[in-house]
């Protein structure tokens, strides 16, 4: 099917949301989305894991979120895990692509989202697949009797068939993390599903099952995803977002990881809109089910936690804001 990037079409948004704590991150993502984006006329799609396949524990959204997330006109679609599911969660990202049609531009956005700004704003050219770049150097890890970045990179590049050099950012120094192509998985786009779904499956698995020599003592779990991200892009002509994409990460979408981190790190309007959203009876009381977000929203907990950080100020390094939560009694997921 030709890519309809070319039009003023809309970006069908997906999102992977099922039982336990991604629903209540759904709805939350839903009604920040129909608070802040009103005119947005894309799709809105929740794909949901079945109880089959790789997912043996129970996936269905609890009935009164769904009911909720219909009548925001957000879709529900099943799909089935075959290759991830339980074993590695974060899966559910590549498989769950194949819920969207194909040839039409996507954006993908982790469930801990929150939309803050107006997604119109965005641009309507999606033919150059990127994602985000709020990250640190989380992968590959430095151990002691690693090969290096270039080493492990560039045996992954090799590995695929794609030009390694290219990938380079050569205003940072050789062997320094940033020089390389790594995104965070937390938002991605491009013009076509269907074929970036196909690589982001191949690629993981290759470098699952078949991992290189390089990267026998590097960790994949959680990294799996990112790691097999920048190939993706790379492989699909695609690369580092643009300044057109700023307000992703930005004034249009903050992605918070957790409910802690967001109440420590984020803008205060941030924070308003979460506590905004959240207010309603119907959605408190469904809200209150999930006990981080009854003990930082509810219990006062999360203004607690901002208190104790210089939003001016704030650590350079999450782990040393988690650090602080956690010391405090204020981390939880």
């Amino acid at each position: 099917m030709a890519s309809k990037v070319g039009s003023d079409q809309s970006p069908n948004i997906l999102v992977v949301a099922q039982a336990g704590r991604l629903q209540y991150e759904a709805l939350l993502f839903a009604l920040s989305l129909r608070r802040s984006s009103p005119d947005f006329s894309g799709r809105v799609i929740v794909a949901e894991p079945a109880r089959s396949g790789a997912w043996r524990r129970e996936t269905a959204i609890r009935p009164d979120i769904r009911e909720i997330l219909l009548s925001l006109d957000v879709e529900i679609a099943p799909f089935e895990a075959v290759h991830f599911g339980e074993r590695y969660p974060n899966g559910n990202k590549i498989e769950a692509l194949s819920v969207l049609p194909p040839g039409e531009p996507f954006l993908f956005l982790d469930t801990d989202t929150l939309i803050t700004g107006d997604l119109t704003d965005l641009p309507r050219d999606f033919s150059r697949p990127t994602a985000s770049m709020k990250r640190e150097g989380t992968w590959p890890v430095e151990e002691l009797y690693w090969p290096g970045y270039t080493a492990i990179w560039k045996s992954l590049y090799d590995r695929f068939g794609l030009d390694f050099q290219s990938s380079l950012d050569l205003s940072q120094p050789d062997e320094y993390w940033q020089r390389y192509l790594y995104f965070n998985a937390g938002w991605f786009l491009g013009p076509d599903p269907a074929a970036f779904g196909r690589l982001f499956l191949d690629y993981a698995l290759s470098i699952r099952d078949d991992t290189p020599a390089e990267l026998v003592i590097q960790p994949l779990d959680p990294w799996l995803d990112q790691v097999a991200l920048p190939l993706v892009i790379h492989a699909l002509s695609g690369g580092r977002p643009g300044p057109e994409w700023d307000g992703l990460d930005g004034a249009i979408t903050c992605h918070y990881r957790t409910f802690p981190l967001l109440y420590a790190r984020e803008r205060a309007a941030t924070v308003d809109l979460l506590e905004e959203i959240a207010s309603p009876n119907r959605i408190k009381k469904i809200l209150k089910d999930y006990i981080p977000l009854r003990k930082m929203i509810f219990h006062g907990q999360g203004r607690k936690a901002r208190a104790a950080f210089d939003q001016d100020n704030l650590p350079a390094r999450e782990k040393d804001i988690r650090r602080v939560l956690r010391q405090n009694g204020w981390w939880m997921r």
